[in-house]
């Protein structure tokens, strides 16, 4: 599958997808949108494939926001279907996504870009990241879902004051905030990802993509995630991968997980 937008390359149970539109600082766009869309449904399908990484081309910007030249003109109507669609095709697709997504952020995150790499199961940042949600300056607000996933990682008080000023904060408060779980230098940022995604590629495939259900089910107001962990829990026992986990234990060996 050829993108031109994008970059996607397997390296044994890993995928590395890059938006590559480095002169534009990667601003997320319709057509960039379709590509992650399309790309993260392929690797869904790839049973090699056990864990993706997601960062942005150049040493600038993971996403710089959206480009806002696309959307200037809009009115109410486009712009309220601007957001579903994106939330749909993208935001929305990626945190269901049932193979876990680590956004690797290699610079400005900002806007529609802080947004998709909220929506990654969980962010690793270099030392020269910034962060934030600057729509208000333009006159609108997040619509990809940043004003949902800010307060549920940061909490309300602090997301409702970076949302407000629109500014942007550094790796060291983000750390601080939660808001991603490791700084390292711009140089080790993939290698950094790299050898987290091995750990998560060694354990089931089938247990982690119930875990991710359960754990977001958690966060969504009219769903019982208690339940859908115990349901999930209970399916796991069906599963060729919790046979070959329990076996290896009794037999004091390493697990082989053969994939979803």
């Amino acid at each position: 599958m050829e993108f031109n937008n994008i970059l996607v390359s397997i390296e044994d149970d890993l995928a590395i997808v890059t938006i590559n539109r480095p002169k534009k600082l990667n601003a997320l766009n319709t057509a960039t949108i379709k590509e992650l869309h399309l790309a993260f449904k392929a690797l869904q399908k790839d049973n090699k494939v056990r864990v993706i990484i997601l960062t942005g081309s150049g040493e600038k910007a993971f996403v710089a926001g959206a480009d806002i030249s696309e959307f200037a003109h809009f009115d109410t109507k486009q712009g309220g279907q601007l957001a579903a669609q994106g939330q749909e095709l993208l935001f929305d697709f990626v945190e269901n996504l049932q193979k876990p997504i680590i956004a690797a952020i290699n610079g400005f995150a900002l806007g529609g870009g802080l947004e998709l790499a909220m929506s990654c199961h969980f962010r690793i940042a270099s030392h020269n990241a910034r962060m934030g949600l600057p729509e208000v300056s333009l006159g609108v607000i997040p619509g990809y879902g940043g004003t949902q996933r800010l307060p549920q990682l940061i909490g309300k008080g602090r997301a409702m004051e970076m949302i407000m000023t629109g500014g942007m904060i550094d790796v060291e408060r983000a750390i601080e905030y939660g808001l991603v779980n490791h700084i390292t230098s711009s140089e080790e940022l993939l290698d950094f990802c790299k050898n987290i995604a091995k750990k998560i590629a060694k354990n089931s495939p089938m247990a982690i993509s119930q875990a991710i259900k359960a754990i977001n089910a958690g966060f969504k107001n009219d769903v019982d995630g208690f339940e859908i962990e115990i349901n999930a829990f209970g399916q796991c026992f069906g599963t060729d991968d919790f046979k070959e986990g329990t076996t290896a234990f009794l037999e004091k060996r390493k697990a082989s997980f053969q994939g979803s």
